[in-house]
C-alpha cells in the first residue's frame, strides 16, 4: 500500500435526506469518488469516524494522530471537515517520515456542484510529490498549518 486515506467526517461527506432535514454526515464517498477518476494508486480507504469537525474533541485527534503515527503508508490523506482541519493538522505535525495532507469541501461531495472532486484529486497528487511533513490541500494550494486560516466569508483558506 502506498497511501492509506483516513475519513474523519466534515462536509466532503455530509448527506441531505430530505426537505424537512439537515445535513447529516454519512458514509464517505471517497471510494466511489476515487473509483471514477480511475484512479490507479496503490490505496487503502480507513474510515475513523463521521463527524462535524465542530463536534471533534482531543479525543478524536488523539485517535486520528495514532492512526496516520501506526499506518504502515508512508503517504496519508486525511479527509476533514473544513472548520477544525487546521487545528487536527497541527496535532499530528510531530509524526515524522510521513508525507500527511488533508482535504475536505466547503459543499458535499454529493452535491453536483461541489469542490471535493478537485481537492480529493489535488490532495492524491500532493500526497505523493510533497516532502515528509504536513500539509492541507484546498483551493488548489498547499498550506503549512501553522500559518493558514479558513475564511469563512470568502469560502477559502488563505495564508496569515
Amino acid at each position: 500500500m502506498d497511501l492509506e486515506i483516513f475519513t474523519t467526517g466534515g462536509t466532503i461527506d455530509k448527506v441531505y435526506f430530505d426537505a424537512l432535514s439537515e445535513f447529516q454526515v454519512g458514509d464517505s464517498g471517497i471510494g466511489n469518488m476515487l473509483a471514477e477518476a480511475n484512479i490507479n494508486a496503490n490505496y487503502e480507504i480507513t474510515p475513523l469516524m463521521k463527524k462535524d469537525s465542530l463536534e471533534l474533541t482531543d479525543e478524536d485527534r488523539d485517535i486520528i494522530y495514532k492512526a496516520i503515527q501506526n499506518s504502515k503508508a508512508r503517504h496519508v490523506l486525511v479527509t476533514h471537515g473544513t472548520d477544525t482541519m487546521t487545528e487536527t493538522a497541527r496535532h499530528v505535525m510531530s509524526i515524522k517520515e510521513k508525507t500527511i495532507v488533508f482535504t475536505g469541501s466547503m459543499l458535499p461531495a454529493s452535491h453536483r456542484a461541489t469542490d471535493a472532486v478537485f481537492n480529493v484529486g489535488f490532495a492524491i497528487a500532493a500526497v505523493q510529490l510533497l516532502p515528509s511533513g504536513t500539509y492541507l490541500a484546498m483551493n488548489g494550494q498547499i498550506f503549512d498549518p501553522v500559518n493558514v486560516q479558513k475564511d469563512r466569508a470568502a469560502a477559502l483558506f488563505k495564508t496569515i
